[in-house]
């Protein structure tokens, strides 16, 4: 019978998480990106609701792609946040813990920000009870949707900005993270952070600090494919007892 020691438990623990969190983020950030930067942002004209209205309705099938693409992000969020508790669990299981709280009540905002974007369809559909309101109270309605699908998104990556900022500091006290990337890591949570307050608080518009703190994100994501699968944990030397060395021959 073979023998599984709790280091070597730990380790393939960590080894089978980390490739799970790894190819999640990376999918994760293909889906986003079809989602809000190519069936989202590319159908909206901000300030002119009757094009939005048009351009989402030419493009009715990639807006619902766009709309299942972000879905997955939250299924693969909850992944995510299971793995990388997992992780670093060795490290300080209470703020893994709390890391992974921070994760999965961002993924929930979005889930919530998400339901916006399906009125926003409804509302551009050809339902019959919708005939008492005229082209632009319709079209108004559904840019609001979208203002209020990213406002929710702006107050969910301030939640997520934190628990990259745990997951930084967790990495840089892992001892098998390199400090650098936890630092980066770090970086990308504060990055998200003060987004989200500068966009509530500033009252003309705001250059987003994410758009160039995010490597630490992405570098995370590569590390955790690439070198978690072969890490393996220090286990300490045993002290030597004085009094049964000096006994030795």
């Amino acid at each position: 019978m073979t023998n599984h020691t709790p280091e070597t438990d730990a380790t393939r623990s960590i080894r089978s998480a980390s490739m799970t969190a790894g190819v999640a983020l990376l999918l994760m950030s293909v889906l986003a990106g079809l989602g809000k930067f190519v069936a989202l942002d590319g159908l909206v004209t901000q300030g002119n609701a009757a094009r939005t209205a048009t351009d989402i309705a030419e493009s009715d099938g990639l807006f619902r792609l766009g709309i299942a693409s972000m879905f997955l992000v939250i299924v693969l969020d909850v992944v995510v946040a299971w793995a990388l508790y997992r992780v670093f669990r060795p490290v300080n299981k209470n703020l893994s813990m709390l890391a992974a709280a921070f994760r999965l009540v961002f993924a929930g905002v979005f889930m919530v920000a998400i339901g916006q974007l399906l009125g926003v369809v409804r509302l551009l559909g050809n339902d019959e009870y919708l005939s008492v309101l005229n082209a632009d109270q319709l079209n108004a309605q559904a840019l609001l949707g979208i203002n209020a699908f990213n406002d929710l998104w702006v107050v969910g990556l301030g939640l997520f900005g934190i628990h990259l900022l745990i997951i930084g500091y967790l990495a840089y006290r892992s001892g098998y993270v390199p400090k650098l990337l936890g630092v980066l890591i770090a970086i990308a949570g504060l990055g998200y952070v003060i987004d989200s307050f500068g966009i509530v608080l500033s009252q003309s518009s705001w250059s987003e600090i994410a758009t160039y703190t995010f490597i630490g994100e992405f570098l995370l994501a590569l590390w955790l494919v690439i070198r978690g699968p072969h890490l393996t944990l220090s286990q300490p030397r045993p002290r030597e007892d004085p009094v049964a060395a000096a006994r030795q021959p």
